[in-house]
């Protein structure tokens, strides 16, 4: 008697994994016209809301020839000194929120304390505080009203409606921007190497110049450049603390606005193109840091891995 054939075993199961893996292909790959529609319509809300605008300032700027253009940015004194008092305001703002910044970080990514949250909530207070409301609260803290602000004026010192009210005020707007890009800089490196130079015998001072400043380079200097671009435009708290006083207290944001409702529109518009050429160099400093930002951050988790 012949033996009966084996019985046909049943094929495997397809993994999940390859069930899935063509809907899955299929669902994210939009017909074109979807795909070209979408870009389109980024491209044509961001050209019609940034691209537009940009252009229209160099365009009205330059209207009556670059030789007007340059008078009107340089022969009137006032817009000199606009000029000036913006370039030393915004320095001094952003190097007082570097140290600041490089502190609490530090501090925020290296200990655990009580009261860590809070500090890190007190640090993002100026993102969710109108300027307009900074600059009337330092009003309210140096105005002659207030018991400081008579102590103040008594000894000869004047903050308000004076450039120390102009740094004060830009540098809260400016608060969290150096330490908000440290810490997680200063998280994903961890302090193995600072413990190491440590226990070599490396003083404080020797620890942060050659262990940690190294380690944090790039993230420091993208706070700074976004520091300084915000610090730059700032317009509602120096708006309320300085008083508008031509020649003394007007930064440059201010002068523009003065020049528009003066009906001197081409000298407005010149130094609003001033503005935009800092914001337009932000950003491409900002395009190229960002890149090493995130190198650095990923190669620091990998190594801690």
């Amino acid at each position: 008697m012949s033996a009966s054939p084996a019985p046909i075993a049943p094929p495997a199961p397809a993994p999940a994994a390859a069930l899935d893996a063509k809907p899955l292909k299929r669902a994210t790959r939009d017909p074109w016209y979807v795909r070209w529609t979408l870009i389109g319509l980024t491209l044509g809300i961001v050209g019609l809301l940034v691209a537009v605008p940009l252009a229209s300032v160099f365009v009205q700027a330059t209207a009556k020839g670059l030789g007007v253009y340059w008078t009107n940015l340089v022969a009137n004194a006032d817009t000199r000194h606009a000029v000036f008092l913006t370039m030393v305001v915004a320095p001094v703002a952003v190097a007082m929120n570097v140290v600041f910044g490089v502190a609490a970080a530090w501090a925020i990514a290296r200990f655990r304390f009580r009261g860590r949250g809070l500090l890190i909530t007190l640090i993002d207070l100026p993102f969710s505080v109108s300027p307009v409301v900074a600059g009337l609260v330092f009003v309210l803290i140096f105005g002659l009203q207030a018991p400081l602000g008579l102590w103040l004026r008594d000894h000869g010192y004047q903050v308000i409606f004076a450039p120390p009210a102009l740094v004060l005020a830009t540098a809260f707007v400016t608060f969290p921007f150096v330490a908000r890009e440290l810490i997680p800089v200063l998280e994903a490196v961890g302090p193995d190497e600072e413990l190491a130079a440590r226990s070599l015998g490396a003083s404080g001072w020797q620890l942060f110049w050659w262990v940690t400043v190294p380690n944090i380079k790039w993230g420091l200097l993208y706070g700074v450049i976004l520091c300084n671009a915000r610090a730059m435009g700032e317009f509602g708290a120096v708006y309320v603390v300085s008083g508008r006083i031509e020649g003394q207290t007007d930064t440059m944001p201010l002068r523009v606005q003065k020049l528009w409702e003066g009906s001197d529109n081409p000298a407005a518009f010149a130094l609003a193109s001033v503005l935009t050429l800092l914001a337009l160099v932000t950003l491409v400093l900002k395009v190229v840091i960002e890149p090493k930002v995130r190198e650095q951050t990923a190669a620091a988790r990998t190594a801690a891995e």
